[in-house]
């Protein structure tokens, strides 16, 4: 039976227990099992290569004592183990192991959660597992890597979890034009389930690993931080699937509860790539440990403030905002002044409708920028749907390839873009200009003639400014009005 196979009939087989409700809850079961059985897996790898290895893990909550036997504990005493033995003994493994292995086994297990009722139902998943899974087998590793990409697809389905996946054309884009070079610390600051990261490990191992070394300076140069739990456990699955031996450096927690100004040069990074979430609110007192001009709610504000303070002085970031950052007056408006003041922001791809569906219909932007120089113009490029597509589906998904236009266009930031050139998708405006829209940039394609939009953001937008006309000439008028009377009298 293929991996896929038998993570279907797994997902079957949960269905059927009472305690599982949703996707999201069943996705989050199966990777905690898959988790310690990829781990057991690796362990066995572990333990050829090095005769004094010692694992993290007590020997009785190891994966290979309690599971793999097809005939062992099963029923309420199966339960029972996992209740009230393995999780307790995981989540406490600190007064067990202080190794950094142990370190990722715990904060993984801090705040997992076993779902399902029935101690029979939960033997069969596990027994599948144990038959369906073997990481240790080069061909199931890359199949079960493409598996867990579509276990991570499916979370778009998922409720709110969707929010935690960013199309893997979007994150591929972003760090190839990003590059980070093997020696260079690449960081997610709310990295969900780690695609951006994933993707820059293949980056860097595709492009700058050449020698066991090269691979352990590539190890030891990806960052990730995660405030849920799911997500957090699915990144650090994730990473471990994509060769990250101990992924320690996947942490559980939030970025924006630690003070902006205790943030010191020794933490700062190489490379950013991240999409932050957007539409929410951070809770009470957050805010507070921002500087008083950009203090919000509004969590994807907030965190592009933290990426700039990230940053190494001649340090990249790719971050994925929302249309309402372009054109957002206020704290958004002295946020984007501090952007183009201190970073250079050179690029803004506009994608279309759809590309997060289901999760949001939002419109986004792929913001480039370079810390430690102004800007001095910015450039924009509207990404077209490929021909005959007028919106993006989980059908009908958008593909890498599709951003082949805007790489060929792309040139270089060393020369400053010399080689761009504007066309009928592809434009630049100036700081200048920037600075007397008072940094709306909410730039529209001058290529293009006035179109009719659909969009109702932007039609709620030009509705409350079409309402601000009319009270202006209403006042207008009465003034008018006001001073026939008093001449008349």
């Amino acid at each position: 039976m293929s991996i896929s196979s038998t993570i279907k009939s797994i997902q079957d087989i949960m269905r059927k227990d009472v305690g599982v409700d949703g996707d999201a809850q069943r996705i989050g079961q199966l990777v905690w099992l898959l988790f310690l059985k990829i781990f057991d897996d690796r362990e066995l790898e572990w333990e050829l290569m090095d005769d004094n290895y010692r694992s993290p893990i007590p020997e009785s909550c190891r994966w290979r004592s309690w599971a793999a036997d097809p005939e062992g504990m099963t029923g309420d005493a199966l339960k029972d183990f996992i209740d009230n033995n393995l999780f307790p003994q995981l989540q406490n493994l600190h007064e067990y192991s202080n190794t950094p292995s142990a370190f990722v086994v715990r904060s993984v297990f801090e705040d997992a959660y076993n779902y399902m009722k029935s101690g029979q139902l939960l033997r069969q998943v596990i027994n599948k597992i144990q038959d369906g899974v073997d990481f240790n087998k080069a061909q199931e590793r890359h199949e079960f890597g493409n598996l867990y990409e579509q276990l991570l697809r499916d979370l778009q389905n998922a409720g709110n979890a969707g929010e935690f996946y960013t199309p893997r054309p979007v994150t591929e884009f972003m760090v190839r034009m990003v590059d980070p070079k093997l020696d260079e610390k690449v960081m997610d600051p709310a990295c969900g389930t780690g695609g951006f990261l994933t993707c820059a490990i293949e980056h860097k191992r595709s492009r700058y690993v050449k020698t066991a070394e090269d691979e352990r300076t590539l190890q030891a140069s990806i960052f990730g931080v995660e405030k849920k739990p799911l997500p957090h456990l699915l990144a650090t699955t994730n990473m471990i699937l994509h060769g990250i031996e101990v992924p320690n450096q996947i942490r559980h927690d939030n970025t924006l509860s630690k003070p902006l100004i205790s943030w010191g040069p020794s933490e700062r990074v190489h490379c950013i790539v991240a999409n932050p979430p957007f539409g929410g609110m951070e809770e009470d007192g957050i805010e507070t440990n921002f500087p008083a001009a950009f203090r919000t709610r509004e969590t994807a504000d907030l965190f592009l403030v933290l990426i700039m303070q990230l940053l190494k002085d001649g340090g990249r970031a790719a971050v994925v905002l929302p249309d309402g950052f372009l054109f957002g007056e206020g704290t958004k408006s002295r946020i984007k002044e501090k952007l183009l003041t201190e970073c250079n922001l050179h690029t803004i791809i506009r994608l279309p409708n759809g590309v997060f569906n289901p999760y949001t219909g939002i419109k986004t932007n792929l913001l480039f920028f370079t810390k430690g120089a102004p800007t001095k113009q910015v450039w924009f490029y509207e990404h077209q749907y490929p021909a005959g597509v007028k919106n993006y589906s989980k059908t009908r998904p958008m593909r890498i390839e599709e951003f082949a236009v805007e790489e060929a266009w792309w040139g270089n930031e060393a020369d400053g873009f010399a080689a761009r050139v504007e066309h009928e998708f592809a434009w630049k405006v100036s700081v200048e200009e920037l600075q007397a829209r008072n940094w709306n940039l909410d730039c529209k394609n001058p290529h293009i003639g006035e179109r009719i939009s659909h969009d109702p953001d932007e039609l709620l937008r030009n509705y409350a400014a079409l309402q601000d006309e009319i009270s202006d000439l209403r006042d207008q008028l009465k003034a008018v009005l006001a001073e026939a009377l008093e001449r008349q009298a």
